[in-house]
């Protein structure tokens, strides 16, 4: 299991519990008091007054001198991951030509820990209670995207994270011992790309697979997703899994080509 960090020579304390303070605002909490910030974090009213005036000087955070909120600037901190990455812009236009083809909704993601983080997404149709958007979060094992990053994992980093994992039982499907998970994890992998029916949301299903660096490794994954009232999971898999895997192929090919 692993520990958090501690100060030293190579940890910046007050820079991670601005990092912190920066997280405590979400869609639950759009604004906050400073007493709100404070215990969302664990800082004290002193601690999280300092940081919050500090960003609110540097523009990242406003206040109506009781609420305080985060600004648009601080899209310029999510933003330069994706502009430091310009992979990303050759992988958009391939999947709007798959969305046309497929009228679903196309997105790429990257892991993070027990998560997957979304850099690219084309719409079609609203699928999800759930509004997704570039930098969207969902967990990463009960996920299509997750899957197939997962399974890209050596063994034991793949045990460590199960280990580490809350388990919630999503909906009636939603598979939560380790050993289905691992079983499921590995046939994506021997597979090359995951199919999940319903087990993050009743009615959704998602197929996946991976997009790879010039040495095989797997770097991100691109998924289709579909409303089993439109797209039931065995359409997914029969009529449009062979156009995601020539689309996440071409995708590859291209970070591969970029990158000589």
């Amino acid at each position: 299991m692993t520990t958090a960090p501690q100060p030293g020579d190579t940890y910046v304390q007050s820079f991670a519990r601005g990092l912190q303070v920066i997280r405590s605002f979400n869609a639950d909490a759009p604004e906050q008091t400073l007493s709100e910030v404070a215990a969302q974090t664990g800082l004290t009213r002193a601690g999280a007054r300092r940081i919050l005036l500090t960003l609110q000087t540097l523009g990242y955070v406003t206040s109506d001198e009781r609420y305080f909120r985060l600004t648009p600037k601080i899209l310029d901190l999510g933003f330069a991951y994706l502009s430091s990455m310009p992979m990303w812009d050759l992988a958009e236009p391939l999947m709007d030509q798959l969305v046309e083809k497929v009228h679903e909704s196309c997105s790429t993601a990257v892991l993070d820990d027990l998560e997957i983080v979304y850099v690219l997404r084309v719409h079609t149709h609203k699928i999800m209670s759930t509004n997704l958007s570039v930098g969207s979060r969902l967990p990463a094992f009960w996920t299509s995207l997750g899957r197939v990053l997962l399974a890209a994992l050596p063994e034991d980093d793949l045990r460590e994270r199960l280990a580490r994992l809350p388990r919630r039982q999503f909906t009636q499907y939603t598979a939560t011992d380790d050993a289905t998970l691992i079983e499921r994890l590995r046939e994506a992998r021997d597979q090359g790309w995951c199919l999940l029916n319903q087990e993050l949301e009743e009615g959704l299903s998602s197929i996946a697979a991976p997009i790879r660096d010039r040495s095989g490794n797997t770097i991100a994954a691109l998924n289709i997703s579909g409303h089993s009232s439109r797209t039931s999971a065995e359409q997914l898999k029969n009529a449009l899994l062979p156009q995601l895997l020539q689309t996440s192929q071409a995708i590859s090919r291209l970070m591969v080509a970029r990158r000589r």
